[in-house]
């Protein structure tokens, strides 16, 4: 589940989507080849299905319910209805259990699985104020296997109470295709939007595995019994299931949420979770910082928070988030290169001192460069991190244009935040001190649209009650270096 490179988007991008056309590709090539299959076969090979699935929806519920999450308990429920469904498909296949009574139930279980289990994993896409409680979601999942199963078993005692599944290839039959294709879609839409930010494989993965449920519906609704498709649907509905579960049950044991299914993961939780989102090759840098100098550390990750905010705030694509949390998190790993006489120091650096401490973005890029992972636009956020825009910046005395949005953000939040931190020889400014002077040097130094939309970020935060995020504390400076 680590992250991938950001100059590898495209090659994971293109053999994911291969990944997700080959069941579709499969089913178009060989999906209307006829077959007769025993009906113990279907029976097993469902039941093993339903039996998978049901583990899944155990697992996703129990996480949801020990971290009183409804979402994930939501998307338990959808197993859960899934899982039940599934197993009334296979129990009331015909010739086995029973002779021809449960063809009506066959089919219709056959065709609303999917689209049932699309709709719910959908809402636990959302957010629902009336869903707070996990409590009535367990007492809704546990009402809705209870109503399945017996609507089920009074089917196959009175098959006349089973409506009539839409013929394969029916308008009815395809109306309903439509409707869960169209779920599907946005399912993994949202978890691309994730992948996306986290570059993480599992989260591909899961997009993956919805694409493949995806393909089992067309099978389930267009072919019949007797045309390998709607074996294959099967197989793919069953693979599908468990790719899409595994990480998402991996990630919420991790993280509590269901990311890749709700697919809102924001900027901002990328950089408080860098280890689950970003990968330990980030984590490491940020630990190195903290046992050289607890300061930095914390300094880097209130700087990558304000940054991905701002940055958010100013549409950038969720690719340039990523890189902006990373660069963020990263662009005063050149300090771990200066010595700690001079970072540490007591007091104001001399003009040697400070010719030293002017160094640190050229070392952080090197030292990014030499360790390997890093994409050139975060080498790039560490070196650049303290140009400003009249060139009288460092550490290549880069003015206008020359200066990328990402790097005038991050510069922005870096010069805020030094602000709000005590000096050996100064106190900690307050906020309103700080934004008049990022004002002051708007259109000069500083970039005008950046300075304008941190003081929108920080107002709107203001204005919802969150806390600030904590800083050096009272009584304790920061050495002077520290900036």
């Amino acid at each position: 589940m680590g992250s991938n490179g950001g100059e590898r988007l495209a090659p994971a991008l293109a053999l994911g989507a291969a990944a997700a056309v080959a069941p579709a590709a499969t089913e178009w090539a060989f999906g209307t080849t006829q077959i007769v299959v025993a009906p113990s076969v279907h029976f097993y090979a469902v039941g093993m299905t339903a039996l998978g699935t049901a583990v899944a929806s155990l697992v996703l519920t129990a996480i949801g319910a020990r971290f009183r999450d409804t979402r994930t308990v939501l998307i338990g429920t959808a197993f859960a209805v899934m899982a039940a469904l599934l197993a009334l498909h296979g129990i009331s296949t015909p010739g086995f259990l029973f002779p021809q009574n449960g063809y009506g139930e066959v089919m219709l279980t056959g065709g609303v699985t999917l689209p049932a289990g699309a709709a719910i994993l959908a809402l636990s896409a959302f957010r629902f104020r009336f869903v707070q409680r996990v409590g009535p979601l367990l007492v809704l999942q546990g009402a809705l296997i209870v109503v399945i199963l017996g609507l089920g078993a009074l089917g196959l005692v009175d098959p006349g109470v089973v409506p009539k599944a839409p013929a394969a290839g029916s308008v009815l039959a395809l109306s309903v295709l439509a409707g869960g294709l169209a779920l599907f879609v946005l399912l993994v839409w949202r978890a691309l939007r994730t992948y996306l930010l986290t570059r993480r494989t599992a989260d591909l993965i899961v997009a993956i595995g919805l694409a493949w449920m995806g393909t089992a519906l067309v099978a389930a609704l267009t072919m019949t019994y007797s045309d390998l498709g709607w074996w294959l649907g099967h197989m793919f509905e069953l693979d599908g299931i468990l790719i899409v579960a595994v990480p998402v049950a991996i990630d919420l044991a991790q993280t509590a949420q269901a990311r890749p299914l709700a697919g809102d993961l924001s900027a901002a939780e990328l950089v408080r979770a860098e280890e689950v989102f970003l990968g330990s090759h980030v984590r490491a840098i940020t630990l190195r910082l903290a046992q050289k100098d607890e300061y930095t550390e914390q300094h880097t990750r209130r700087v990558a928070l304000r940054a991905v905010q701002v940055g958010a705030r100013m549409g950038l694509s969720r690719g340039r988030l990523r890189t902006l949390a990373i660069g963020g998190l990263v662009h005063d790993i050149g300090k771990l290169s200066v010595p700690d006489a001079i970072l540490k120091k007591p007091g104001p650096l001399d003009d040697a001192e400070y010719r030293v401490i002017q160094r640190h973005s050229e070392w952080g890029a090197k030292l990014l460069d030499e360790l390997g992972g890093f994409s050139d636009a975060v080498r790039r956020l560490v070196r650049d991190h303290h140009e400003r825009l009249d060139g009288s910046g460092y550490p290549d005395a880069l003015g206008g244009e020359e200066i990328g949005l990402d790097t005038r953000i991050l510069s922005v939040c870096d010069v805020y935040d030094a602000l709000l931190s005590p000096r050996v020889y100064r106190g900690a400014w307050t906020h309103g001190q700080a934004m008049a002077l990022l004002r002051s040097e708007a259109g000069t130094a500083l970039d005008p649209r950046c300075v304008e939309t941190l003081g929108e970020v920080l107002a709107l935060e203001t204005a919802a009650g969150e806390p600030r995020i904590e800083r050096a504390p009272a009584g304790a400076p920061v050495p002077a270096a520290a900036w």
